[in-house]
């Protein structure tokens, strides 16, 4: 069996105010594209369809549109929601759609019921796991303390046990929204670590064939059965690296896997560049930027005068200004925002308290706002479902 895997198209999202709406339906009509050209069976998606929970209309209308090409194709699509969608919201209708070869898993408790999709030598099990919040869905896989880890092992305890009811042979695919150890994060992607831990291991998922991976947004090789697609589009300058694409996988009749990496369109290249602002406007090495959406990060020791407006002129498609001036870092006027760079909310608040009090919290204290940070993570999502 040959299927497509993606993730992460966060329809309706931006790109440092640039609306991106035009280039994800370019990316949808690339997608409908590379499944007929390239004979696909099945495409996966791995979460995060949308970028919120509510989105825009328009959104809601391309991806209506996504959805009504594939199955003119009578290519079954497998999808999940990820941590950026409401899970209720994009399982309506699911029911008929799945009539329509569209396959829609929102559901924590249908995580061990697999859609089943036959070719030449017999069944492929697409187990569908979306993103489980530990907080929300802990009753459901009876775990005494909610955590990244403990849901999704049990979730797949379920997935293997359905599993090895089926006959032997049958192969088996799981789609899944997590940050699993060993990938590399973005800046783009919402934090999901619960108890200070964000990421599982990847051993989570062995007994299975392949493992179609969403959340991070760079496309990464984990194991050569377990990969993330990545987004199809950067949404952040952190992914300026990133070569943007989706697996085509194939699944062979003994469960063996091959993997090809199919580009996606993207509209412009991503660059980051570094120094004063006149040198920024003199480098020749720099020439190739200058179509680029361009993050520039300015080294003078005094902000210089329309530093926007002076570098729109070589880079006229320059979204964001960084000012961070050569400085030795124990400078009492280095930034606030440069001392926090790299530290999560609970080593800043450790910070903060030993700031205040002299000292730094105890091993208590420090478990008290874990806590804390982690019942605002589960009331957002709780206050996210609801809407």
């Amino acid at each position: 069996m040959r299927f497509l895997h993606t993730s992460d198209w966060h329809l309706g999202r931006s790109f440092h105010r640039v609306g991106m709406l035009g280039a994800q339906a370019e990316f949808i009509g690339h997608l409908v594209a590379t499944v007929r050209e390239r004979e696909v069976d099945a495409v996966v998606v791995s979460g995060d369809v949308y970028d919120r929970a509510v989105p825009p209309l328009s959104a809601v209308e391309l991806f209506d549109d996504a959805l009504h090409r594939l199955a003119d194709l009578g290519v079954p699509t497998v999808m999940i929601s990820g941590n950026h969608d409401s899970a209720r919201r994009l399982g309506v209708g699911a029911g008929l759609m799945g009539r329509a070869g569209i396959h829609l898993r929102t559901e924590p408790s249908a995580c061990g019921t697999p859609v089943l999709l036959p070719d030449a030598y017999g069944d492929v099990a697409f187990y569908g796991l979306p993103y489980l919040e530990p907080a929300l869905v802990r009753d459901e896989f009876g775990v005494e303390r909610a955590g990244h880890e403990t849901v999704l092992a049990a979730a797949m305890d379920r997935v293997r046990a359905d599993l090895a009811a089926r006959p032997a042979g049958t192969r088996s695919v799981v789609l899944a929204h997590a940050f699993v150890t060993g990938g590399e994060p973005s800046d783009s992607e919402r934090d999901i670590a619960v108890g200070g831990v964000a990421s599982v291991p990847a051993a989570l998922f062995d007994g299975v064939d392949y493992v179609a991976l969403g959340h991070l947004h760079g496309c990464q090789t984990l194991t050569d059965r377990v990969r993330y697609s990545g987004s199809p589009l950067p949404y952040s300058f952190s992914e300026a690296g990133h070569r943007k694409s989706v697996w085509l996988v194939d699944l062979a009749a003994d469960g063996s896997v091959t993997a090809e990496r199919v580009d996606c369109p993207v509209p412009r290249p991503l660059a980051r560049i570094r120094g004063t602002l006149e040198e920024l406007l003199a480098d020749p090495a720099l020439a190739p930027h200058e179509e680029a959406w361009v993050e520039a990060t300015l080294t003078d020791p005094v902000r210089p005068a329309d530093p926007m407006a002076r570098l729109a002129e070589r880079f006229p498609h320059t979204l964001a200004l960084v000012f961070d001036p050569d400085r030795p870092p124990d400078d009492p006027d280095v930034s606030y925002a440069r001392r926090l760079a790299g530290r999560d909310d609970q080593q800043i608040a450790e910070d903060f308290v030993a700031h205040v009090r002299g000292t730094g919290p105890d091993a208590h204290e420090r478990t008290v706002l874990r806590d804390a940070f982690d019942a605002v993570r589960a009331d957002e999502a709780v206050r996210e479902v609801a809407q």
